[in-house]
């Protein structure tokens, strides 16, 4: 009984670090003049379980996102939610962010701006530690492999191992609810996003 209330006690302080830490890194995007480069609205840094094995990683804020400061709220964030119960996967049990922490209107990010917000995107990663990052779409991809010439459209549903970490490849969720043929290739891929999380050790 000692025992695991001491476990208790040790995870639930590792976790009041963490939400510390991330806490500390919103407020340093918050603050990022060159996070706010021309883009609007509020910061978004991300949301989730400071204690996440999975780490959902996207594009860019929307405008509904960016004026609540919070990811995937608007009408992809829907479809993300259908997608997550295809998976067996719940919101609150994973964290989800961004490379690029402000909206930037109807644009896609520039490789600058994508490079400039994994500075403090890798902070985030960092903390949490995830077992397993799901990579949406071609922005997320090009963030986190940006050494590779790689396109979601050729290897979505596929899986990437490096330094100890496991990604899976899919499409953004924007992608799924404007093309009919995209959102049934994520519909198999969350089924198979399923399978994966059985296989590896998500405890």
């Amino acid at each position: 009984m000692i025992q695991l209330f001491t476990k208790f006690l040790k995870n639930w302080s590792r976790k009041m670090d963490k939400e510390k830490i991330l806490e500390e890194i919103a407020e340093e995007i918050r603050r990022c003049e060159e996070c706010k480069k021309n883009k609007f609205g509020l910061a978004v840094p991300g949301k989730g379980n400071a204690n996440a094995k999975i780490l959902f990683l996207g594009e860019a804020p929307g405008p509904q996102e960016s004026k609540k400061g919070e990811p995937f709220i608007g009408p992809s964030g829907k479809f993300l939610d259908f997608l997550l119960d295809l998976a067996g996967i719940k919101r609150e049990e994973v964290f989800i962010t961004s490379p690029v922490k402000y909206y930037p209107g109807k644009r896609a990010p520039t490789e600058e701006e994508i490079r400039h917000g994994m500075l403090h995107t890798s902070k985030q990663i960092e903390a949490i530690n995830p077992k397993l990052i799901v990579v949406l779409g071609n922005v997320a991809l090009k963030a986190l492999f940006p050494d590779k010439k790689l396109k979601i459209s050729e290897i979505h549903g596929s899986v990437i191992k490096k330094d100890k970490r496991i990604y899976f490849l899919t499409f953004h969720p924007s992608a799924g609810r404007r093309f009919p043929q995209i959102k049934k290739k994520m519909v198999e891929d969350f089924k198979k996003l399923r399978k994966i999380k059985k296989v590896i050790s998500l405890k």
